[in-house]
């Protein structure tokens, strides 16, 4: 997709539940399964690590830290959701917003993912979704809410207050004054504004009639919330993990444009029947009509059209000729060893291990350099440290003379 075209992104991704999901028999979305399970060696490309580590090194310590401290397969979930985040930020617009679907299974570790690729400043709301039903824990509070995380890509953000009813006790205190900042008063007629804490949204269970037996399904309403509030008649809206088409749903609702994605192979289909049922299709098995424009179907990724290079180009198909500039980060380290020896670059130190040497860039992404072989180098950890991401290799080289940190 090309970069900054998106002005909403509404998404509910796997939550790493450490579960296999299956949706109900004879449903609507009979057939649909996937697994929320992840494994480091298994699940997790090798691209996608040296892609983290090379252009966003926030992230890749996000990730480490949650491998220190959960284990490797909540670091393989943040891999995977990481590079995709990623891409979220890229094609998002200037005055976009994001709001990442969650639960307290990984919530915290993808509110740190998220504060590395779409800074900290940019976070506007942890949602919290309360729901009843279920069952009971005997030894434990029940759990029965979701996280829905919120962030933009600036502070040109669109937002649409929503309101709701005051309480009744609120209503039955009398006061009928116009609201004014200057004495306080409340304009009940007006209602107050819906907060961070949503409690009036039930979720899809068997009996409702939208329910279409995805195992993940959540109710239309909430994501109907979602779309009136962060973007306007018109707008593009993306849900990359659109499952049984709840997003594409409220959108179409809304006289929004959108695009929903998943790896289903029968997701369309229920995308069109769910429309079909709202009367909002044209080739849906229910029939209806669609009086916004048409709804297309692709099964290869559409070709961009903007010249703005990818923020994960791993993610791309490989087009490079030079086979240096398509080597793993391991292959490059052992090139450059076999070529220099085992000695750091910045300070001329030599050491018996290459464990003591980390790869780094002569000149930095942050300055244009590229990620390619001839743009590589090894450094011992200080002088890693002090490079940063913002030291060429000379000057470095410079710095550790002023130091007197060079060897003989």
């Amino acid at each position: 997709m090309n970069s900054e075209s998106v002005h909403l992104i509404a998404t509910d991704p796997p939550f790493n539940k450490a579960r296999d999901f299956h949706a109900t028999p004879d449903s609507l979305s009979a057939g649909a399964k996937f697994q929320d399970r992840w494994n480091w060696d298994k699940d997790v490309h090798q691209g996608w690590v040296d892609q983290i580590r090379d252009d966003w090194p926030a992230v890749w310590a996000a990730i480490d830290l949650a491998k220190a401290i959960y284990g490797k397969d909540m670091a393989a979930f943040l891999c995977f959701m990481g590079v995709r985040l990623i891409e979220m930020q890229r094609v998002l617009r200037e005055d976009g917003s994001i709001y990442l679907h969650c639960d307290p299974t990984a919530s915290h570790y993808l509110k740190a993912l998220m504060d590395a690729i779409f800074g900290k400043k940019m976070f506007r709301n942890e949602i919290v979704w309360c729901y009843s039903g279920g069952g009971i824990p005997k030894k434990d509070y029940p759990r029965k809410h979701d996280v829905i995380l919120r962030y933009t890509n600036s502070n040109q953000r669109t937002f649409n207050i929503e309101r709701k009813p005051y309480a009744e006790n609120t209503q039955q205190v009398g006061i009928h004054s116009t609201y004014s900042g200057a004495d306080n008063k409340i304009d009940l007629k007006r209602g107050t504004p819906v907060t961070d804490w949503w409690n009036d949204i039930q979720t899809t269970t068997g009996w409702s009639p939208e329910n279409t037996g995805y195992p993940t399904q959540k109710p239309l309403a909430l994501y109907e919330r979602i779309v009136k509030a962060s973007s306007n008649s018109g707008d593009w809206v993306l849900d990359p993990f659109c499952g049984c088409a709840t997003t594409p749903l409220a959108a179409e609702r809304l006289g929004r444009r959108w695009v929903g994605m998943d790896l289903w192979e029968r997701a369309h289909e229920v995308v069109l029947d769910r429309l079909g049922e709202e009367r909002l299709d044209t080739p849906g098995k229910r029939g209806g009509l669609l009086p916004r424009g048409e709804v297309h179907y692709e099964t290869t990724p559409p070709v961009r059209k903007d010249d703005t290079p990818p923020a994960a180009p791993r993610l791309e198909t490989p087009t490079r000729q030079a086979r240096e500039s398509a080597m793993s980060r391991a292959e490059m380290f052992n090139t450059l060893i076999e070529r220099n020896g085992i000695i750091c670059a910045g300070c001329n130190r030599r050491f018996d291990d290459p464990l003591y040497l980390e790869l780094d860039h002569i000149r930095p992404r942050a300055d244009g350099g590229s990620n390619d072989l001839d743009n590589r180098t090894l450094l011992c950890g200080p002088c890693n440290r002090i490079k940063s991401n913002t030291l060429t290799l000379s000057g470095l080289r410079r710095e550790n003379k002023k130091r007197n940190r060079m060897a003989q």
